[in-house]
Parts: structure tokens; C-alpha cells; sequence
């Protein structure tokens, strides 16, 4: 499941860091801790966005400017989301780098049918390599169009896959089939704008900083359906847990993609937008009048 949790911001123009994913990873970690269930304190089959909203680029990052923040949390186990949701509908202020927010609603994304290929886009960065202590080899570059960016997401898949105990060692041996094809019109066309798809962030583990590569750009996945559904809600990808490679598709069906989910801060009533029809009011030129005579 794939829930949106909305914050209102009290202080806009507050900012966060450009790379706030291990911001948010330690605000969720607390919560968990928070709550007290121990059987969930090393849940890993989770993840979630970075902090979207309107915002304006600094030097200091990016300051927001919104009304209303979302940050988008997906996981297998709805025990395990409503316990994450209770926490933060528990807490009347939550600070965030800079910004200081408000808990307001939840929605649920309605669950698309995934294809046995689906063109999705990272929502976070993509990691492919988890390094050991005192390493370089997380911030190798690895060009998308090469088998080794597949191969290293498909052995981090699968082994996650199995670590679940979700699916039975028949169902284990069926997916074979597995194959990251990147946009490379994209990932060229930010080459000759000189801009970058690939990073180095920082991911925080048992209080160890390291260091990665991470990749934000749109491709195509090949694979099962268990497979697309799996990395559709638990991520793609190393340190999905600490808020990387989470995935949306490029192109969503037609028709309503969220529903009213069961959180909600008591009195708060979320805008919705009418349905609008414009009219044409701007008068005719004289050619124009001429020719309708």
C-alpha cells in the first residue's frame, strides 16, 4: 500500500537540505522507536519519498513555499503503516531541518494494475551498491545502459525478495526474467544541458555515515508481476529502508488515484479544487466578425 501524508507548513520559506532523505529516514526511525513495538524496530520493507511541495532553489536548498507538504510512504504491511501514522497524528508539531509542519490528512493511492513492463520514474534516488565500512565503492559510477546496472538491481531485489519469505522457492526460481532499460533519450539530453542524473548522498546506518551513488531518472522494468508489485511498494534498490529508489509510474491509467485514507487531524478540512469550464470572452476582431456574416 502507498499512502500520502499531508503537512501543512507553518513557516514558509523554512528550507531543507537539497539530499533531506536521511532527514526524513531519522524522523521515521524515531517514530518507530517511539511507539514502542518492538517487532517493528528493524522492519525494513518500507520506503518512502523526499518532502514534495512548491519550492525555490538556494544555495541553503530547497525552501518551500506551499501551504501543504506531502511526503509519500509505501510498505507491504498495513499493521506497520497505521503504526507509523498513529505516531505522527500523535505529535501536534513536527520539525523537519528548517521547517516546522503540521500532521493534516492521509490519502491512499489507488493500487494501478502493473504490467509484466512499466515505465516508472524515481520519486528518490536510486542506489545500486551497499558498501561496506571505510569503502569508495558506493560511489562508483555505473552507466545505466550497461547489464551491470540491471544485474546489481536484480540480485538486490531478489535477495530481498526471498529475505521476506513472501514467496516459495518455486516462485523464487520463476523470476528470472529481470531487465532495467533506462530512458537514454533522458539521461542524454541532461548530458548535453550539463546536468546531472547520478549524485553522492549520504545514508546513515547504525549511526555510521556512508556514502553513495544515487540515480534519479525514468526507466523501463522488465520483470514478473510479483516483481513490479514488490519494488513498487518496498522500492528498488539498496537502503530502500532509508528512503531511496522509491518508483512511480511515468504514465497512470485514467481515473481517481487516491481515496480518503483513515488519518485525519480532527476539524482540518482538506481543499479540493471544482471542476472548472473556461469561456472564451475576449471579443472577435472585425475580420472575424466580417467573415461570420
Amino acid at each position: 500500500m502507498r499512502v500520502r501524508l499531508i503537512f501543512s507548513l507553518k513557516n514558509k520559506g523554512s528550507y531543507l537540505p537539497f539530499h533531506h532523505q536521511y532527514i526524513l529516514a531519522q524522523f521515521l526511525k524515531g517514530l518507530i522507536v517511539k511507539g514502542g513495538k518492538e517487532e517493528f524496530y528493524n522492519y525494513h520493507y518500507f520506503n518512502f519519498s523526499g518532502l514534495k511541495g512548491q519550492t525555490k532553489i538556494s544555495r541553503s536548498g530547497l525552501h518551500y513555499y506551499s501551504s501543504l507538504v506531502t511526503l509519500v510512504l509505501a510498505a507491504e504491511s498495513e499493521e506497520f503503516m497505521d503504526y507509523i501514522l498513529e505516531q505522527v497524528f500523535s505529535m501536534s508539531k513536527v520539525e523537519l531541518g528548517n521547517l516546522i509542519l503540521t500532521p493534516e490528512y492521509t490519502e491512499i493511492e489507488v493500487e494501478p494494475t502493473l504490467e509484466p513492463h512499466n515505465k516508472f520514474v524515481c520519486i528518490s534516488p536510486l542506489v545500486l551498491i551497499t558498501p561496506a565500512f571505510n569503502e569508495e565503492t558506493g560511489k562508483r559510477f555505473i552507466n545505466p545502459d550497461t547489464d551491470e546496472f540491471s544485474d546489481l538491481l536484480y540480485e538486490s531485489t531478489l535477495t530481498r525478495m526471498e529475505k521476506s519469505g513472501w514467496y516459495t522457492p518455486e516462485q523464487m526460481e520463476s523470476f528470472f526474467k529481470f531487465q532495467v532499460v533506462p530512458d537514454m533519450v533522458y539521461v542524454n539530453r541532461l548530458k548535453e544541458q550539463q546536468k546531472k542524473f547520478a549524485r553522492i548522498y549520504s545514508v546513515y546506518d547504525m549511526d555510521v555515515k556512508y556514502e553513495v551513488r544515487g540515480y534519479t531518472l525514468p526507466f523501463t522494468l522488465y520483470a514478473a508481476p510479483e516483481v513490479q508489485d514488490f519494488v513498487f511498494k518496498c522500492g528498488l534498490g539498496a537502503f530502500t529502508h532509508k528512503g531511496f529508489g522509491m518508483l512511480d509510474l511515468a504514465n497512470h491509467p485514467s481515473g481517481e488515484r487516491t481515496k480518503t485514507y483513515k488519518f485525519k487531524r480532527e476539524g482540518f478540512v482538506p481543499y479540493r479544487s471544482t471542476e472548472r469550464h473556461r469561456e472564451n470572452v475576449a471579443p472577435k476582431d472585425k475580420d472575424s466578425e466580417e467573415n461570420d456574416d
